[in-house]
């Protein structure tokens, strides 16, 4: 390249070119021209990002997603959590089981008394099930809402009150289950037609009851007896809607507690729970759409 040419006094020439005053191939001049076009022009791409930045945002609300079209029914969760969904545990080993125990011990702490003692923040809503709470629109200026009180003693058996191993010791073991919180979602109660045949007449009305059994035939006469604990053995209608984290920081879901107090030990036995309600769906892509399922593997 010229640049390497002694003939046009070489780098240094390029770099500082005394008798034109250029530096790097330019005058003064040509580089305030050249950077003033670039501040304008990058400034112009910036406010254009700016802007629609901010007209986005004038679409958005604080308290209410935009749009829930695409929302799913809300999933069926439960505590203890497990890889691939399998609780296996010695019940005479305690050490198989105990990061069980100390898995719900430390979900279940947000529910003991003290916490909702405060006044300002929870309210009692009735022990037994009823319709929903209304708090008023998402956009009104009432601030944070209140939220219902869900007391512990209601697990029975399984909340870890009278029996801190949640009968895994025994090998009847508890789960303890939850409807994930999606804002503003109200949960129908179902018809009674729609309930499978071990709900059927049992219908109890502001309630989405849930219900267990064996996921494979070959199960069914291995599982046993199945008890349910909780606020009407299901979920409440008053517990909803949910306000979103900034109006109800302190929210409790309702919990319902399984309890499996006869699982043929030393086999490895499916039960598959689901919730039933006017509104809620399952999906064969996503297996914890208002249902799951679990493997118990129980060794004697």
């Amino acid at each position: 390249m010229s640049g390497n040419k002694e003939s046009d006094g070489g780098w240094k020439n390029f770099l500082w070119n005394s008798d034109k005053k250029e530096f790097l191939g330019r005058t003064g001049g040509s580089w305030c021209k050249i950077t003033l076009f670039y501040v304008i022009f990058y400034g112009c791409l910036a406010g254009i990002f700016i802007g629609t930045i901010q007209a986005m945002l004038l679409t958005l609300s604080d308290y209410k997603p935009t749009y829930q079209d695409r929302v799913a029914p809300p999933g069926l969760s439960h505590t203890p959590r497990s890889d691939k969904s399998e609780i296996a545990f010695n019940k005479s080993d305690e050490t198989t089981y105990m990061k069980y125990i100390e898995s719900m011990k430390t979900f279940l702490e947000q529910y003991n008394d003290d916490p909702q003692k405060d006044e300002l923040k929870f309210e009692n809503c009735g022990d037994s099930p009823q319709t929903y709470k209304d708090r008023n629109s998402l956009e009104s200026d009432v601030g944070q809402r209140k939220a219902c009180r869900f007391l512990r003693s209601w697990l029975d058996a399984c909340s870890g009150e009278s029996d801190p191993n949640f009968g895994f010791k025994e090998g009847k073991p508890c789960l303890i289950v939850k409807l994930n919180r999606i804002v503003n979602f109200r949960p129908k109660a179902p018809d009674n037609e729609s309930l499978p045949e071990g709900l059927q007449g049992k219908a109890t009305p502001n309630l989405i009851p849930i219900h267990c059994k064996n996921k494979r035939e070959e199960d069914k006469d291995k599982i046993g007896e199945i008890k349910y604990f909780g606020l009407g053995k299901g979920f409440p209608l008053q517990y909803y809607p949910y306000y979103g984290k900034r109006l109800h920081p302190q929210y409790l879901q309702p919990l319902v507690a399984i309890q499996f107090t006869n699982l043929t030990l030393n086999e490895e036995l499916r039960i598959e729970c689901k919730v039933y309600g006017g509104n809620i769906d399952y999906s064969e892509k996503d297996r914890y759409q208002g249902r799951f399922d679990v493997k118990f593997t129980i060794k004697s």
